[in-house]
């Protein structure tokens, strides 16, 4: 109790003291802090700042007296500094804010104060403009780095795609390994089965419960040739869910199928196992089934998106064939051959086998190709069946003469390579081998007609277009073989002895006709050697058959000529045989 007394009674004493020492140093500390936070206001509220941090010290050192948690004689000038700051920060806060100076309130009232907040200013401006730059500075930085991590970003893109090809590469060779593998080994299964199968027709009768696919093709044999189409049909459908690709069961079912539902059922039938059995010999059977050019041009369509199936092109030689059609025309004979050879050509890599079961099949195909092959001849060598064009002189024209190398239902012609084709018409009779009225073989151009390309095509006995084919017309050389022709073919008329009642004469007036193919003529009399030449008149292109008048055909000889021998060597430089002709 009685130290309570004491400490209340000094108290007063200890503070008047505290001021008294304090007090003087503490006013002017704050008194150049407050300056100091004036001229410094530019830049942020330093006296507010000040006050704040003052007024806070001050509170904690009371609390702290209070509580004596600090001698009082050590903390009160502390806190009569703290106090005497606070509050002369606080009031040039309140002054700078009831005097709305932003500038402070020393720098309205003294200018060199202002001066000095200036030159601070530009400080600052330029510490800002430092920052500023600072700032920049990093974003570009930050930019960069950014930049760089895109960079890097797309080099691992990169890295990864590449990856991801050379990944699909491998996949892909992968897959193709495996379809090859898988290609080989549906060649050994349908090896496996084409045994299986001949081991079962050599051992005969029906399999009571078939597994394998070779069972059930010959079951559905057996039931064949037992007349058992019922349960052949079951047996054959059964197979085709094995997905076999041998052509031979289908082609027997297809058989089968035309007899039991028609050709329609047949193709009903083979469409819908065709959509679920992927097989190229069930899509090959079901394309057979349809019905003329609908067929071909199936059968074209399957073979130009499965070039390399070789059953294809035997299927597709017998459209072309005489069996199929009767009388062929050049086109279908080419047609079937073409499609023949590259049948036949697969067999000599072994590349038939892995599609059939019963060889037996295979074997017809191969004699029958074989055969038809050597019917046809080189019908596929084009200068072999080319139409011909025999031109003839006459006084006033030419006559052409075309030779077809196959029956034709028109024919027509161009003189040149551009134009329009003229046909020929038609003789008053009709062709035998096409039923129709037969084209004119013949045409006519000018005498005067010079050197150049005659086109010729026709129409076949199918009316599909053929040509056409342009062949070379010289006058020159046309005369001149026309007449070695006559000149040939008719020799005998080389020489006449005493013509008419004119004895002791020789003529020779048709060498004389057709002199544009004669170069040199010479001849003797009784077997001597051939000396003595006839001088003939030049020919004369544009009136060739023509004597002149003032040349005399023949000459006189003597009673002792028996014979006379004549050799011509023609304009081309080939002889005729040395001809003797008797008196």
């Amino acid at each position: 109790m009685s130290g309570s007394v004491e400490i209340g009674g000094a108290g007063p004493s200890l503070l008047r003291a505290s001021l008294s020492r304090t007090g003087k140093w503490a006013g002017g500390l704050g008194v150049v802090g407050g300056f100091v936070a004036d001229i410094l206001s530019p830049l942020a509220p330093f006296a507010a700042y000040i006050a704040l941090a003052a007024a806070v010290t001050a509170v904690i050192l009371a609390v702290a007296i209070a509580f004596r948690l600090v001698l009082a004689a050590t903390a009160l000038p502390a806190l009569v500094f703290a106090s005497t700051t606070a509050a002369l920060a606080g009031g040039l806060f309140a002054l700078q804010q009831a005097s709305d100076a932003e500038d402070g309130v020393l720098a309205g009232l003294v200018p060199a104060i202002a001066g000095l907040q200036q030159s601070m200013g530009i400080v600052a401006a330029s510490v800002e403009r430092i920052e500023k730059t600072v700032t920049e500075t990093a974003k570009t930085v930050d930019t960069v780095k950014q930049a760089t991590q895109e960079v890097q970003q797309t080099a691992e893109k990169v890295e990864q795609k590449t990856e991801e090809i050379a990944a699909n590469q491998a996949k892909q060779q992968e897959q193709a390994a495996k379809l090859q593998a898988t290609t080989e080994q549906i060649a050994v299964s349908i090896d496996t089965i084409a045994d299986g199968f001949k081991a079962l027709a050599a051992q005969g009768g029906v399999i009571a419960d078939p597994k394998r696919p070779d069972e059930f093709y010959h079951n559905a044999r057996v039931h064949e040739l037992s007349g058992d189409m019922l349960n052949a049909r079951r047996s054959y459908l059964a197979f085709a869910g094995f997905s076999v690709d041998a052509v031979d069961p289908y082609i027997r079912f297809a058989t089968l199928l035309r007899i039991q539902d028609g050709k329609a059922g047949a193709r009903e039938v083979l469409g819908a196992l065709a959509d679920k059995n992927k097989t190229l010999a069930l899509k090959l059977v079901h394309a057979m089934q349809f019905e003329d050019a609908q067929r071909i041009e199936r059968l074209n369509a399957f073979i130009a998106a499965n070039p390399e199936y070789p059953p294809a092109y035997f299927v597709v030689s017998e459209e072309f064939s005489e069996d199929r059609l009767g009388v062929q025309t050049l086109a279908d004979k080419r047609n079937e051959a073409t499609a023949l050879a590259k049948f036949a050509a697969y067999e000599k890599d072994g590349g038939l086998v892995s599609h059939f079961i019963d060889h037996t099949l295979l074997a017809d195909w191969l004699e029958r190709s074989r055969s038809r092959l050597a019917a046809l001849g080189d019908v596929l060598d084009p200068a072999r069946f080319m139409p011909r064009l025999t031109p003839m002189r006459s006084n006033q024209e030419w006559m052409m003469t075309i030779s077809l190398p196959e029956p034709a239902t028109a024919i027509s012609w161009r003189l040149g390579v551009e134009g329009a084709f003229t046909e020929t018409g038609f003789l008053a009779l009709n062709d035998q081998v096409t039923r129709k009225p037969m084209p004119n073989p013949s045409f006519v151009v000018p005498d005067r007609t010079s050197a150049d390309v005659i086109a010729i095509k026709y129409l076949d006995l199918r009316g599909r277009e053929t040509g056409p084919f342009e062949i070379r017309f010289d006058p020159q050389a046309a005369l001149a073989e026309g007449n070695k022709q006559i000149l040939d073919q008719f020799w005998t008329s080389w020489i006449a002895f005493d013509s008419g009642s004119n004895t002791g004469y020789v003529y020779f007036t048709h060498m004389l006709s057709y002199r544009c193919a004669i170069k040199e003529v010479r001849y003797s009399f009784n077997g001597a050697a051939l000396d003595k030449i006839i001088d003939l008149p030049p020919c004369d292109e544009k009136d060739p058959y023509a004597i002149p008048y003032d040349y005399k055909p023949y000459f006189k000889i003597g009673k002792d000529i028996a014979s006379m021998s004549v050799q011509v060597t023609y304009s081309d430089g080939t002889q005729s045989p040395v001809r003797e002709f008797q008196r």
